[in-house]
């Protein structure tokens, strides 16, 4: 990795620790069951998840973690970089020895073959070479194990992509409060336009109907400073996100443009 990617990747990781340290609960529909089963839909289903032993790559709050520890996963090993690991820690106490954490990045998954399934979701969009990360996913499933990733998709957001890329301008660069400032700014019209897509077919009315519109006004905030914080962020064509996991070795690559926003993708290490 260049340098200047190495250091790109390390301000992301300290804009996300940063985030979660302001906005560190998962409460109400975002840390639903019934929200990841859409995410997941339909390459997975909540019933795969029991009795699996588990990697996130990229846990932040621990969001994704207690979804899959609620479908029934048997274990899951969190993996987070940033000092969002401690609220991490803080939210996952009450499941116990059902979940252990890694304090790094995922490119230190423990290449033993253990887990039955590594899950990253909303994270690959955010590191500049993800190669390294798909690569110890793949050393760390079981033969036959799958690999099962979440990203920003290219096709169906143009005309998004260009009012985020003027608002990222100010977004990267501001304090956390002058952001959060920022973020209150962005979300009065953005109540307009959600109520518009209940109307109306407007760009990225599907998510907006169906997901946006169902958070809460502090979870809708953290979506907005979501899209504005990080250092850099990657949209991924259908091309790409396949190859994310063909070149490393996995097989029966499955795609879905989920919401008509973003791709799913999962694959499988031959047996």
């Amino acid at each position: 990795m260049s340098a200047a990617r190495d250091v790109r990747g390390d301000q992301t990781i300290r804009d996300f620790g940063e985030q979660w340290a302001h906005y560190g609960d998962n409460e109400g529909f975002y840390g639903s069951t019934e929200l990841f089963a859409d995410i997941i839909d339909p390459l997975l289903a909540l019933s795969d998840f029991r009795g699996l032993r588990i990697a996130e790559v990229g846990s932040g709050a621990g969001r994704i973690v207690a979804m899959m520890l609620d479908a029934g996963a048997a274990h899951v090993l969190a993996v987070e970089p940033s000092d969002g690991h401690a609220v991490a820690q803080r939210n996952l106490a009450p499941y116990g020895t059902r979940v252990s954490f890694l304090h790094g990045r995922g490119e230190d998954l423990p290449p033993d073959r253990s887990f039955d399934l590594v899950v990253s979701i909303g994270v690959l969009q955010f590191i500049p070479d993800p190669k390294p990360v798909v690569d110890a996913a793949f050393a760390a499933l079981k033969p036959g194990g799958r690999f099962f990733i979440w990203l920003y998709a290219k096709e169906g957001t143009a005309l998004y992509r260009g009012l985020l890329s003027c608002l990222r301008i100010l977004g990267t660069v501001l304090p956390h409060a002058a952001l959060a400032a920022m973020v209150r700014v962005v979300d009065v019209p953005l109540r307009l336009y959600i109520a518009l897509c209940r109307v109306l077919p407007l760009p990225l009315y599907d998510y907006v109907r169906n997901v946006l519109s169902r958070f809460t006004p502090q979870k809708r905030r953290l979506v907005i400073y979501d899209q504005l914080n990080p250092t850099h962020a990657r949209y991924h064509s259908r091309a790409e996100a396949k190859q994310l996991l063909t070149r490393a070795g996995f097989v029966d690559v499955r795609l879905h443009h989920r919401r008509r926003y973003s791709w799913t993708v999962i694959g499988r290490k031959p047996a």
